[in-house]
């Protein structure tokens, strides 16, 4: 039986939670302050910590904070003051999920179970990825904090859950993308990708939700979007944050309706299929902005992997650059097997602003300019040095 501690001043409020989480068949404990809940993490193992935000002495963002020191268990925050603020920050320090009094009990249960199927997944990351997430094409890992993140991926694959990755430019979000479709149900049916940034915002919804003929001017045929070409498999909405506001209301409808309108029609499309989202921007920052929907983030915010840029996992680096070695040498038809300790030290020195995308363009430079069968220093040309 899952356990929820029920952290709130308000003791009818407590009585409240407690007698909801006891009939939808889960056990719980409650206390009335944050001292008291961290006593209680510290002895005894929770499933889930749902806890009031405003509380005297400690509120509820500095007990997630403690929490997180501690153990790390799904927070899902509630309040009667909702503002944009309270959710980045109670999300940016971890929480997950920020919900509004007064709530109903199916909501509270949603939430909950939510939160559960959460921990389930990450509960072993900290085990390394398995020889199948190893051998996956384009995945060469040596970092304990990747391989961490292949183990998630091929955990939450098997699932429907909303993805959305966050990364720098270059860090492979695509490729962790389609590896998820890959591990998934969903892996005979196809992957659809659409680039948010790469359309501009007059045809992106046309190209997303498709059109009728004669919907408009230049409209000689009809053109199915890529939700509809994507329907059965997954869809990746590449660096959805570039995404207008006005477009984004749109999509939130299709995720929550699970239908497609056509330009032009009057007969909604269903849809089954997965989503994957990616962004190179902090979001959270972009939803206190107003340049991103609080409602769209939170129903894409389902499953957030974050992928550390290449300065972050040095370890990475020479492994990579064998494998983008090994492949341009193949492709110039040439015979170069190493590089050498000397242009191995320059790019783990290196800083790396395009990441993994950066390392393969420099390492096929040094293929083309090498003469001999070893990568030397000379050949090796970095923007920043």
């Amino acid at each position: 039986m899952y356990k929820i501690l029920i952290v709130d001043d308000d003791e009818q409020m407590r009585v409240a939670l407690c007698a909801t989480t006891k009939h939808f068949g889960f056990e719980s404990k409650s206390v009335k302050n944050g001292a008291e809940a961290l006593k209680l993490v510290a002895k005894e193992d929770f499933d889930v910590i749902v806890s009031d935000l405003k509380m005297p002495k400690m509120d509820g963002i500095e007990l997630l904070e403690k929490v997180k020191e501690i153990k790390d268990i799904p927070f899902v925050m509630i309040t009667a003051v909702g503002t944009i603020q309270n959710a980045v920050e109670s999300m940016k320090l971890g929480a997950f999920d920020f919900i509004l009094k007064p709530f109903s009990a199916e909501t509270f249960k949603k939430v909950i179970d939510l939160a559960i199927s959460h921990k389930n997944i990450y509960k072993n990351a900290h085990i390394v990825a398995s020889s199948k997430a190893r051998d996956q094409k384009h995945f060469v890992v040596e970092s304990q904090s990747m391989n961490n993140i292949l183990k998630i991926a091929s955990k939450v694959a098997k699932t429907d859950a909303t993805v959305l990755l966050a990364g720098e430019s270059g860090t492979g979000k695509e490729m962790l993308a389609k590896y998820i479709h890959i591990n998934s149900p969903r892996r005979n049916k196809k992957f659809v990708a659409i680039n948010c940034a790469a359309i501009p915002a007059n045809l992106l919804e046309s190209e997303l939700f498709g059109y009728e003929k004669g919907a408009f001017s230049g409209a000689n045929k009809t053109h199915q979007g890529k939700f509809e070409q994507a329907n059965q498999g997954t869809l990746l909405l590449d660096e959805i944050t570039e995404m207008p506001l006005e477009l984004q209301v749109k999509i939130l409808r299709v995720l929550q309706e699970k239908t497609v309108d056509k330009i032009g029609s009057k007969t909604p499309v269903n849809i089954d299929l997965r989503i994957v989202c990616t962004t190179n921007r902090n979001i959270e920052e972009e939803v206190k902005k107003g340049n991103f929907r609080e409602d769209l983030y939170y129903r894409i915010n389902v499953f957030p992997i974050k992928i550390p840029p290449l300065r972050e996992r040095s370890e990475d680096i020479e492994p990579l650059s064998m494998f983008f070695l090994k492949k341009y040498s193949q492709r110039f038809g040439k015979n170069i097997t190493s590089i050498s300790e000397d242009a191995l030290k320059i790019l783990q020195k290196y800083n790396w602003p395009g990441n993994v995308r950066e390392l393969e363009n420099v390492i096929e430079r040094s293929v083309v300019l090498s003469d001999s069968d070893v990568i030397l220093k000379e050949d090796i040309f970095l923007h920043n040095l």
